[in-house]
Order: structure tokens, then C-alpha cells, then sequence
């Protein structure tokens, strides 16, 4: 299982209801966090998720939209009793700015945490069911998106097929993998007549905050859904520029050439407290798009 739960879709100023960008990715044994702005505690509470699951948080850039509310959640964390290990994915600075608000508060984390400073794209996670890669956007600051993608779904046995040719128990890992069945007469029963096809193991990339960039397509092509940011309706292409975001075209051309299954827009500017014109914007190029909206799972 892999979804989304959009916490903060707004950029840096909190309007209209809306929050700085935080969201959660729910995989098939734990909850990973994509960027803590600030209000993420209240959208928690707010949004009924489960604190406890929560063992990976990865943070794309030092833009305070983008991590204002890690502080607050590692305190709440640690008055609440967490025990089991915390891990946090950033800029190498991110380090210090966390180690000083705990030094200065005299707080001591009552579980294990483990800081990872991301320094070069590639694979950052490699957890039982599902990967994480890191890749670079280009923002004002070094900046980082995140693709999860769940590992290969092993084959379904058929159990009647397997009865039938009397497969012994050991054999059904090998089964699942792919591998055919040899008798004790070396016969090869061919792995098709034991098993049947799983379903296909998904993806998202969460692109961050970056510049209209072609070079971005390559990067999560295929993915089956993608957030891009969509700071400013099209009409505001040079100011979209001038401070590094993207507009809702942009993101739907993004969308378009990667040649993805679907297409989610968010990280709003506080200008604008409609949003129905983003979403028609982005689907005149790139039909599937939908606006990030907060309290809503997305299935991927």
C-alpha cells in the first residue's frame, strides 16, 4: 500500500486555512513525514494520524515553510514517551539548527535519533517493503525531492496449482520470486502454472520547490503520481522565476513529458484564496491533476 495525506498545501505564509507544506506517506508498516512547516502538530492531531508510526521524516531545504514545526513535534515526541527510533533526513545544517533548540531548551530526547545529511542524490532509505531516493531541484537554496517507490510485489501461488503438483513448503519463497519447479524426476513445471502475477508496485515523487526544469521529467518518469509545486496561476511566469517556483502549467508540462499516471499541485502563494483556477490551468495540459487538499488520503 502506498498513499498520500496532504497536511499543508500553502507556501511560506499560512492564509485562508490552508498551512505550510507538510505531508504524510503511508507505506505497508510505517508512516514517513515529506517536509514539518509550521502547524503540522495541530494538522495531525487535526487529521487523526498516528504520531507513533511516524519513524522517518525527510526535509527537502531550510526554507522555514518547509521545517518550522520539526522542533515542536520532536518536543511533543519526547513528552509524550516515544521510546522507539526517530530518524531525520536534510540538510546537513539542519543538524545544527535542531541540536541548538534542543541545547538551549536543555531538552533531552528520551529515544533514539539519528540524523542523515543528505549530500548527494540517490537512494537514502531501503526499507523492507519500499525505497527512498533523494534528487536535487533547482530553488534558491540547495533543495531536495524525494521519490518512494514500493519494492517488487513477489508472485501469488496458486494454491490449488501447488497442491496439485505436491510442492514442498520450502519451495514457495523461490515460488514467489519467479523460479520454476523442478520434480524429483526433473520435470520443470513452468512458474506461470504455480503462481500468478501481483499487482504492480507503485510510486510518488514528492518534487519540492523548484524552478520550471525540464531536466525534472527525467527524473520521475513513469511515476505513477508526482507532486509539483504550483506557486503562481501561469499568468505569473516571470515572477514564478524571478523566485525560483513553478506555476500550473509549468507543473503540468512537467507532468506531461515524464509521461506520469497522475498529477498533484500545491505550496499555493498566500496571494490568492481561490484555488479552482489552478486546477483548470494545470489539466489544459496535463488532464489528471488535482489541487493537494489538506485532510484528504490519496491513493496511489
Amino acid at each position: 500500500m502506498l498513499a498520500v495525506t496532504i497536511l499543508g498545501n500553502n507556501s511560506a505564509i499560512p492564509a485562508f486555512g490552508r498551512h505550510p507544506t507538510s505531508q504524510i506517506i503511508t507505506t505497508q508498516d510505517e508512516l514517513l513525514m515529506f517536509d514539518c512547516g509550521e502547524g503540522t502538530q495541530i494538522q495531525i492531531l487535526n487529521y487523526r494520524i498516528k504520531r507513533s508510526r511516524i519513524n522517518h521524516i525527510f526535509i527537502s531545504h531550510l526554507h522555514g515553510d518547509h521545517y518550522f514545526g520539526l522542533i515542536g513535534l520532536l518536543s511533543s515526541f519526547a513528552l509524550l514517551g516515544r521510546i522507539q527510533p526517530l530518524h531525520l533526513y536534510g540538510p546537513p545544517a539542519l543538524q545544527e539548527l535542531i541540536s541548538l533548540q534542543l541545547k538551549l531548551a536543555d531538552t533531552i530526547l528520551p529515544f533514539e535519533f539519528t540524523f542523515h545529511p543528505i549530500k548527494e542524490q540517490g537512494l537514502l532509505l531501503d526499507a523492507k517493503h519500499y525505497t527512498v531516493e533523494c534528487f536535487e531541484t533547482k530553488h534558491r537554496i540547495p533543495c531536495w525531492g524525494f521519490i518512494v517507490r514500493e519494492k517488487r510485489n513477489l508472485r501469488k501461488l496458486n494454491i490449488e496449482q501447488v497442491r496439485a503438483y505436491n510442492v514442498p513448503l520450502t519451495y514457495f519463497s523461490k515460488l514467489q520470486n519467479g523460479e520454476d519447479f523442478i520434480t524429483s524426476d526433473n520435470t520443470i513445471i513452468r512458474n506461470e502454472i504455480l503462481t500468478e502475477q501481483n499487482s504492480k508496485s507503485k510510486s510518488y515523487a514528492f518534487c519540492a520547490d523548484t524552478i520550471y526544469d525540464e531536466q525534472l521529467a527525467k527524473i520521475v518518469e513513469h511515476i505513477d503520481l508526482i507532486y509539483h509545486e504550483t506557486t503562481y496561476p501561469a499568468v505569473f511566469a516571470e515572477k514564478a522565476a524571478e523566485r525560483y517556483h513553478s506555476t500550473t502549467k509549468q507543473a503540468a508540462a512537467i507532468a506531461l513529458k515524464a509521461n506520469v499516471q497522475k498529477l498533484l499541485i500545491g505550496h499555493f502563494s498566500a496571494k490568492f484564496e481561490h484555488l479552482e483556477s489552478f486546477e483548470l490551468e494545470a489539466k489544459e495540459i496535463f488532464s489528471n491533476t488535482e489541487i493537494a487538499k489538506e485532510g484528504t488520503t490519496y491513493l496511489v
